[in-house]
């Protein structure tokens, strides 16, 4: 087997490691937005890609620029994992979310440390932190997994939403799934959402 090209091993970092210490160290910057330089870095390092603007460059200028396949043209639909955990209602919270591919490929793995906050709370926010990331890869269509029935049930629009705190979070993720071609909403059961659950207690254990 090859070695792992820096390409490799920056794309690794971006989508697998915690980066909680770099995110402590510079103010404003999260998870999501660090994982996303990361990537960034990797692409312009890549050698394919260097190819492809390089033939850009020198195509006739008669002719039509090939439009080059971009995440957002190629990935269509993905489907969100998402989940909250607060350890004393309220007490310390972290929203966690898994973004994957329609085939189940994990395109990423969302943890947000989020203080002193409420399950409930936690669940809408990690609902936002994937289908923000889902929106950064440009999918046009998504999936959402949630094992919380009140978060399913409010935005399916069987529940009202009664919490003066959650309002302004319910509003938010409406206007995110607004921004989908399709959306579809799954109420699963825990079990089946250790991942993003996963994610969540990790953010509270690692402040990420």
């Amino acid at each position: 087997m090859p070695p792992p090209s820096i390409v490799d091993i920056l794309r690794h970092i971006a989508r697998e490691e915690p980066l909680s210490s770099t995110v402590r160290t510079f103010r404003g910057l999260t998870r999501e937005r660090l994982g996303q330089l990361l990537d960034e870095a990797a692409t312009r390092l890549d050698p394919a890609s260097k190819a492809e603007d390089r033939a850009a460059a020198v195509s006739p200028s008669s002719a039509a620029p090939a439009e080059r396949s971009s995440p957002s043209e190629s990935l269509g639909r993905v489907r969100v994992y998402s989940d909250g955990a607060a350890r004393g209602n309220p007490g310390p919270a972290g929203a966690g979310a898994v973004v994957t591919d329609a085939e189940g490929q994990v395109l990423a793995r969302l943890g947000r440390f989020l203080g002193t906050q409420t399950n409930n709370t936690a669940e809408y926010q990690g609902l936002l932190l994937g289908l923000r990331h889902a929106k950064s890869l440009g999918a046009r269509e998504v999936d959402v997994y949630a094992d919380s029935e009140l978060l399913i049930r409010q935005l399916g629009g069987q529940y009202q939403v009664k919490s003066a705190t959650l309002k302004p979070l319910f509003d938010e993720a409406r206007k995110l799934l607004a921004a989908f071609a399709r959306v579809r909403l799954h109420h699963i059961p825990r079990a089946k959402n250790g991942e993003a659950d996963a994610m969540s207690n990790r953010a509270i254990d690692e402040r990420m």
